[in-house]
């Protein structure tokens, strides 16, 4: 055959299979530059020159007040319960092994706030990260974790959102070895406060023997996508007539991957849609109608939702 033949049908075949592969599903670009999600918009510090920090006094005297700031944590700072957050803050970790161990992080009555890459381990007797009355928040790219060694109120919450809290979105984070998760409103008790608030977005966590609490979500709205969930007992929770749209997720290992009822006065709605459950069961007790969120997003499908998680997900991937 004349190399002119031949290279036009290598070019051909090439162009074909390119189109091919590019028609199959394709894992996330795992470093969003900005939230997706509820916390759409969220920007923290900004640009404003980052500050350096590498001891539990430093790191709290950087984080104060409400002016713009970067706080770039170097190291792993042991700290004692947990350190109040400004307004206007980003908290970045140096590296892949930067961050917090024995206490967490507290976002309390402030707004516009990131944090990101960071490690935060073994919060005792609080919650690795808090936030209450707060808005315009995006966690990213952490790594939290702790230990299933004592009981499952040796340490509290890995990430807890509560006191009507709003626009908020837990991005890319891994959340490994606890007993409680994510709760979001904190009481049954509390709807004055919480109806109408406490919108949060999920979106490509790894959950990875987190017991329950995937999140729990009282009075609110959530949205629960490409997320990977493994070695649940309960995952994903709606209660006290909160909405959820649970989207394109894996479970696997789990035994009840959604459910809208259990422990509370009221049950909540919850819609699946997308979603492999691994064998898991599901517990709808009422259909929700929470369908279409208000801001643009692309959910990937399930079957590549584990590559992207695994290996995009976690400090030390931005």
């Amino acid at each position: 055959m004349p190399l002119r033949a031949l290279s036009g049908t290598t070019g051909t075949a090439v162009a074909l299979v390119t189109a091919v592969l590019l028609a199959l599903p394709q894992p996330a670009v795992a470093a969003d530059a900005t939230p997706v999600g509820f916390g759409a918009g969220t920007t923290g510090g900004g640009s404003a020159p980052a500050v350096t920090v590498s001891t539990p006094d430093a790191f709290k005297a950087a984080v104060t007040g409400s002016s713009a700031k970067v706080v770039r944590v170097n190291g792993l700072i042991a700290l004692s319960g947990q350190v109040d957050i400004g307004s206007h803050t980003t908290v970045l970790g140096v590296g892949s092994s930067s961050g917090f161990t024995g206490g967490g992080l507290r976002l309390k009555k402030v707004g516009n706030v990131v944090l990101r890459n960071l490690n935060i381990s073994k919060a005792v007797k609080t919650d690795a990260i808090t936030v209450q009355a707060s808005t315009k928040v995006w966690i990213d790219h952490n790594s939290l974790s702790s230990d299933r060694d004592h009981g499952k109120d040796y340490y509290d919450g890995l990430v807890d959102i509560s006191h009507a809290s709003d626009h908020v979105t837990v991005s890319w984070n891994v959340f490994k070895d606890h007993y409680k998760g994510s709760l979001v409103g904190h009481s049954d008790n509390n709807a004055s406060e919480d109806t109408g608030h406490l919108r949060v977005t999920y979106h490509h966590n790894w959950f990875d023997h987190v017991n329950s609490r995937i999140p729990s979500l009282r009075f609110g709205t959530g949205h629960f996508y490409d997320n990977y969930v493994v070695g649940a007992e309960t995952a994903v929770h709606s209660r006290m007539g909160a909405q959820l749209l649970v989207e394109n997720n894996v479970f696997r290992d789990t035994q009840v991957a959604v459910t809208t009822s259990r422990d509370s006065d009221v049950d909540g709605y919850a819609v699946l849609r997308g979603n492999d459950l691994g064998g898991a069961a599901t517990e709808i007790s009422r259909n929700g109608d929470f369908t279409t969120p208000p801001y643009g997003y692309t959910a990937e499908p399930a079957s590549t939702v584990v590559a992207s998680v695994t290996s995009g997900a976690g400090a030390g991937k931005i």
